[in-house]
């Protein structure tokens, strides 16, 4: 009798310490295929989720959701047609990630080309690159068989920047030359490269404290992207025109792989909207991606990477939303409102969640 007892008491104390030990977010019942992107952009989300529920693959369905943003010109941001920069230009920079083979496409400053997602496709395709910039970028996407060369500019885009150039080109990116409150050609305060004020001047102070005018609703809003496909694989993409009156040449951080978007089919993704210039430093959906894989949730996850940014820039703006395999998903945000949106097939169409700062949302 003995000896079975002590059988019986070994089994129950396994059975117990499986129970306690087995997170619950990876014991939760799970249905794919599902779709995350930042901001409320049903059309776009809807688009990736048909694609998807029809058995695509999670990198079909980014390009599908992605592309559908572009067409449509979501908020203006993303696609042609959109934040013109110092001459009035529209550019685009685009990403995807697949988080299989962790391979990725992109393109930046692409002139000429509007299909922003689908050139990024091909150079993660038809390349051993990672990143293709400028003119060479839309060269390459038009000889690959993307419609082009292309005006990506529209009448609302030129419009808006006649009405900056009224402005005294104001406000921009410039700083420390002059002149200070009007439009270029800019020089440098002194004949000097760097003054010595601005060579020790170590903790930054002054050198960002007006940026937060520059990044909002309407005039910087990156579609970043996730799906995990009915068979439970991951990719992720973005498109953005890029910050509205940027000098020309400049890339954010739409395209850059860890910093806007970044995926690993065995641990989740992650994707980011807001001023690239300062996110871009601090790689946050890698950050987000590699939490997760210690076994952070997304919640804590993206928090813990806004937060990080934020303790050095506090007048940053930002939003992240993370999401691990098992498709549990969490928003964080710092300097404005975050939303973004969810399909799976518990819903019965797009769910928009919003994030306050500071306050993350599952």
């Amino acid at each position: 009798m003995s000896n079975n007892s002590n059988k019986v008491d070994v089994t129950l104390f396994f059975l117990v310490s499986l129970i306690i030990s087995t997170p619950a977010e990876e014991v939760r019942p799970v249905k794919f295929p599902l779709v995350v992107s930042t901001w409320p952009f049903k059309e776009a989300v809807r688009a990736a989720w048909r694609t998807a529920e029809s058995g695509h693959s999670a990198i079909d369905a980014v390009v599908e959701g992605c592309s559908t943003c572009e067409l449509l010109r979501c908020d203006g941001t993303v696609g042609p047609g959109g934040s013109p920069d110092e001459n009035g230009e529209t550019t685009i920079d685009a990403m995807i990630m697949n988080g299989v083979s962790m391979e990725v496409g992109a393109v930046a400053a692409m002139r000429y080309v509007s299909d922003g997602i689908k050139a990024a496709r091909l150079v993660m395709q038809h390349t051993e690159h990672t990143l293709l910039v400028g003119e060479q970028a839309s060269t390459f996407a038009i000889s690959m068989g993307l419609p082009g060369p292309t005006n990506l500019s529209s009448e609302e885009s030129i419009q808006k920047w006649v009405n900056w150039k009224k402005n005294s080109c104001q406000p921009n990116f410039r700083k420390n030359v002059l002149p200070v409150n009007d439009c270029g050609p800019y020089h440098l305060k002194s004949s000097m490269y760097l003054d010595e004020k601005l060579c020790s001047n170590t903790e930054r102070v002054g050198l960002d404290e007006s940026r937060s005018y520059h990044f909002g609703l309407h005039n910087h809003d990156t579609i970043a992207m996730a799906v995990i496909d009915k068979k439970g694989l991951i990719a992720i993409g973005t498109s953005t025109n890029g910050a509205t009156f940027k000098i020309p040449g400049r890339v954010g951080d739409g395209p850059i792989a860890g910093s806007s978007a970044y995926a690993d089919t065995e641990v989740g993704a992650c994707g980011a909207s807001g001023d690239g210039d300062i996110m871009m430093r601090f790689l946050p959906c890698y950050q987000v991606v590699e939490s997760m894989r210690l076994g952070m949730e997304p919640k804590l996850a993206a928090e813990d990477a806004i937060a990080r940014i934020a303790r050095k820039y506090p007048d940053f703006v930002g939003g992240v939303f993370a999401v691990n395999k098992n498709g549990t998903h969490a928003g964080a945000c710092h300097g404005w409102t975050f939303q973004y949106s969810v399909r799976s097939p518990d819903m019965a169409d797009v769910v928009v969640y919003t994030v306050n700062p500071e306050i993350s949302t599952t």
